[in-house]
């Protein structure tokens, strides 16, 4: 719990300032062809780093990484390091160099609907040139972030994301003025941010004596497992962020400013999914790869078990806060400047219902681990393509009649889908862990449940009826916004404890229960 409480520390300074981010971005550029241009130029990147660095290759590095630790000498373990570097670097620049070379085409593929815009094409175009190469410093950035979590030092890769907004927000003021149209200076914010997070990691790698010294490795015996195992969990440990994508595709079909409120929705729902549900599963992953290199069967089923009910009882209060908060949250953070009333109204329709799918991004994080740490790739894939399945099939049903019929909120319906594609995947892995006998729960689930349910019921209706109307929240000055949200955040969450409590929940018990 401890580890899992310093990555969340770490990750909400993050968040935090992320949020102040999203604010000056929203208020100096708003939601229009430029920005749905940008966040499509960041898109690329971001989704090709989570789809490979974060996702496929944290999930097979770590798990080898801890074998080699476990069993291997110290030798063999830098050697492991070194070529891992070197044969990751080397591909990534290769993809690096093919990406800003084919800018224009990954446009087309990321966003059609861009096709016949031209400005709005070029525009996108020349800021993905400016923001690929994020990819390549950000992957090796996540490579020396999961040895140093294998090592338990959390905080530092968690504290890394505050580079990116820290370059952002500098580059919103100070280069904007510079760039033509201004909201390029985004784009290089982005580019500076990859250079310093990996720089930054550096240092502390350098102290475990593990500073690589890259070399190429294609045909060493960890890197080709490691390898092996990334070409599946490039789709399985992704399908949330193939989901969102998928959203942005079609999205770039609909009105513009269509992208934009999807990304702001993403953002707010991203801030629980990040401090709460990413953490435990940076903190869960080498903890159930020691558990399993060591066989111990007990106490993996056990982590698994203590990481659901913790999602359980942070997920479901966070879900009823965006749903109900969804008008005032974008107000309080977004409205003014370039950011329009209906801006906040078109961007809590997908706030809200991109929320209902957070307690299944959530388990999700907690229950891929579980397959991951036994090396075991395919079966995560299996399951997210049905899930991407269900998530197209969903768009098609809801959104396609909407688009036709000239339906507004369309980009709602595809919030809604990536929601319902979330719970499709963990219900899939939840059940595939049980069948297989790798995890059994253990005793109080019900009771659990039933407690977190009423409470949740509680702070809903509370929040539901005494805040002012969206119509008043939109008249007061930032400040009073701000101070409101604040005071209901608060109450809501002193009511779901309070009656969680009187309930009987120890939460001592429950805490103590990771072991």
């Amino acid at each position: 719990m401890k580890s899992t409480a310093v990555v969340s520390a770490m990750t909400m300074i993050s968040r935090v300032l992320g949020f102040v981010r999203d604010i000056i971005v929203a208020r100096m550029f708003g939601a229009d062809a430029g920005t749905d241009a940008f966040f499509l130029a960041f898109k690329i990147p971001n989704f090709l780093r989570r789809l490979f660095a974060e996702g496929a290759f944290s999930q097979a590095f770590v798990p080898v990484l801890a074998e080699y630790r476990a069993k291997r000498t110290q030798e063999e373990l830098k050697d492991l390091v070194d070529r891992v570097a070197g044969t990751l670097g080397g591909i990534l620049l290769l993809i690096t160099t093919l990406g800003v070379l084919a800018a224009p085409i990954l446009v087309v593929i990321f966003g059609p609907g861009f096709i016949g815009q031209d400005s709005k094409f070029a525009l996108a175009a020349d800021m993905l040139r400016i923001t690929f190469p994020y990819l390549f410093f950000i992957a090796l950035t996540a490579f020396a972030g999961g040895i140093l979590n294998s090592f338990g030092r959390f905080g530092v890769p968690a504290f890394t994301p505050v580079f990116l907004n820290l370059c952002m927000i500098a580059a919103a003021f100070w280069l904007t003025p510079y760039n033509e149209p201004g909201i390029v200076a985004l784009a290089w914010g982005v580019f500076l941010a990859g250079i310093a997070q990996l720089v930054f990691q550096f240092p502390f790698l350098a102290r475990l004596g593990l500073l690589p010294r890259p070399r190429w490795g294609w045909r060493h015996e960890g890197v080709s497992r490691i390898l092996r195992l990334m070409l599946p969990a490039i789709f399985g440990s992704s399908v949330a962020q193939v989901n969102l994508l998928i959203d942005t595709i079609l999205a770039s079909f609909l009105v513009s400013g269509s992208i934009s409120w999807l990304y702001y929705s993403d953002r707010l729902v991203e801030f629980p999914l990040g401090v709460f549900g990413i953490a435990l599963a940076t903190v869960i992953l080498p903890k159930l790869a020691k558990d399993h290199a060591n066989a111990l069967p007990e106490r993996f089923t056990g982590t698994i078990d203590w990481g659901l009910r913790i999602t359980l009882l942070v997920g479901a209060p966070a879900t009823v806060g965006l749903v109900v908060l969804a008008a005032p949250m974008l107000a309080t953070l977004f409205y003014g400047g370039e950011f329009k009333q209906e801006d906040v109204h078109m961007a809590s329709l997908s706030l809200m219902t991109y929320s209902l799918g957070l307690l299944g991004f959530m388990t999700v994080k907690v229950l891929a681990p579980g397959f991951y740490a036994r090396q075991d790739t395919m079966t995560p894939v299996k399951i997210g393509v049905v899930a991407v399945g269900a998530n197209l099939g969903f768009s098609a049903v809801v959104v396609l009649p909407m688009v036709l019929l000239s339906i507004p909120g369309a980009h709602a319906g595809l919030a809604g889908a990536t929601a319902f594609a979330s719970f499709v995947n963990a219900g899939l892995l939840f059940r595939r862990l049980r069948q297989d006998g790798i995890y059994n729960p253990l005793p109080g689930w019900g009771l659990l449940v039933g407690r977190v349910f009423l409470a949740s019921l509680v702070m809903a209706a509370m929040l539901w009826w005494f805040p002012a109307p969206i119509e008043q929240w939109l008249q007061w000055s930032a400040i009073t916004r701000g101070l409101n949200l604040l005071a209901w955040i608060g109450l809501g969450a002193l009511v779901y404890g309070l009656t969680l409590a009187a309930t009987g929940l120890n939460f001592k018990q429950l805490l103590k229960a990771s072991g």
